[in-house]
């Protein structure tokens, strides 16, 4: 093999006998890609790949019987994409990795058994994707984190273990996206976070142990917050009315939930307000009447949601309007003719309602 001097392409997927490459591949010198997806009997690299210095992409999805890196892939310059999805038995990288200055995206998802990264993460000066779903042995996340300047979207969905975020990850200054679904033992969000003046992009649904959000002061361009299924989150911050930009509030089952900031009313853009089962909201701030642009309203089983106030039928911009669970009586029924866009209305009215009065009207 060692001598395909020319050879920029290797394709070695499936092959699940091998158990490990032989030696002399380090000698591929013109070698750019190389594929080695579902070898799911291959234990190690050899020492030798660190010598692929022409290497750009390395794809070693679902090999699940590698455990560790030899120190030598530190010494693959040129390497900008580097895939290890499904290797289920990593348990760890090594610290070498940090030299990896060309790494722009590194896919680590679905490896369940790693349990850290090096600190010398922080050494990527590059790196602008970093993939750490479903690592559900992963504590923590090293302090070094906060150096990627460069880094715009961080996967850590389904991080069942993750119990807090490194307390500076405020200075990831390019950060667009930071996405936290699922990370069940999360607890709280470190107040630097704040400080992400980039970020686009919030996911949080079903941070069930989540109970307090800090301050929103610098996310002016936000558009989206995610927070379905937090339940333990009891109310939003204040400040979160300066969000000028905001588009679209899921709230979906937050449980916890008693009410919303008074002043939300000043999203000038707002799009799309989901409050299905907050069971414990028991009326809607009048400055939602301000809401200029607001399409989509979901208040399905807000069991104790009395009544709805009158400036709903405001709403000329309506497509959907969902409100199962909460009584609604018949003198609301003449908000219809202001709803000219609506295309699904899902409610139920209270038990005073007249059918000849709907026809009516």
């Amino acid at each position: 093999m060692g001598q395909l001097n020319a050879l920029q392409n290797l394709y070695l997927s499936k092959c699940s006998s091998s158990q490990a490459l032989p030696t002399s591949i380090g000698q591929l010198s013109a070698l750019q890609n190389l594929y080695l997806d579902n070898c799911s009997n291959l234990q190690e690299l050899p020492t030798s790949i660190g010598q692929l210095s022409a290497l750009q992409n390395l794809y070693l999805l679902r090999c699940s019987k590698l455990q560790k890196l030899p120190t030598s892939i530190g010494q693959l310059s040129a390497i900008q994409n580097f895939n290890l999805w499904g290797c289920s038995k990593l348990q760890e990288l090594p610290t070498s990795i940090g030299q990896l200055n060309a790494l722009q995206n590194l896919h680590l998802s679905r490896c369940s058994s790693l349990q850290e990264l090096p600190t010398s993460i922080g050494q990527w000066s590059a790196l602008k994707n970093l993939y750490l779903d479903n690592c559900s042995s992963l504590q923590e996340l090293p302090t070094s984190i906060d150096q990627l300047n460069t880094l715009q979207s961080l996967h850590l969905l389904r991080c069942s273990s993750l119990q807090e975020l490194p307390t500076y990850i405020g200075q990831l200054n390019a950060l667009k996206n930071l996405y936290l679904d699922n990370c069940s033992s999360l607890q709280e969000l470190p107040a630097s976070i704040r400080q992400l003046s980039a970020l686009r992009k919030l996911d949080l649904n079903n941070c069930s142990r989540l109970q307090e959000l800090h301050l929103f002061v610098n996310w002016m361009h936000s558009k989206n917050l995610d927070l379905n299924g937090c339940s333990g989150l009891q109310k939003l911050p204040k400040s979160i009315n300066q969000l000028c930009a905001f588009q679209d509030l899921d709230l979906n089952n937050c449980l916890s939930l008693k009410e919303l900031p008074t002043f939300i009313g000043q999203w000038n853009a707002f799009q799309d307000l989901d409050l299905w089962g907050c069971s414990k909201l028991q009326e809607l701030p009048t400055s939602i009447g301000q809401f200029s642009a607001l399409q989509n309203l979901d208040l399905k089983n807000c069991l104790r949601l009395q009544e709805l106030p009158t400036y709903i039928g405001q709403f000329n911009t309506f497509q959907t309007f969902i409100c199962q669970g909460v009584w609604v009586s018949k003198n609301y029924l003449h908000f219809l003719g202001n709803w000219m866009h609506v295309k699904s209305l899902s409610c139920w009215l209270n038990v005073d309602y007249d059918v000849e009065y709907l026809k009516q009207n």
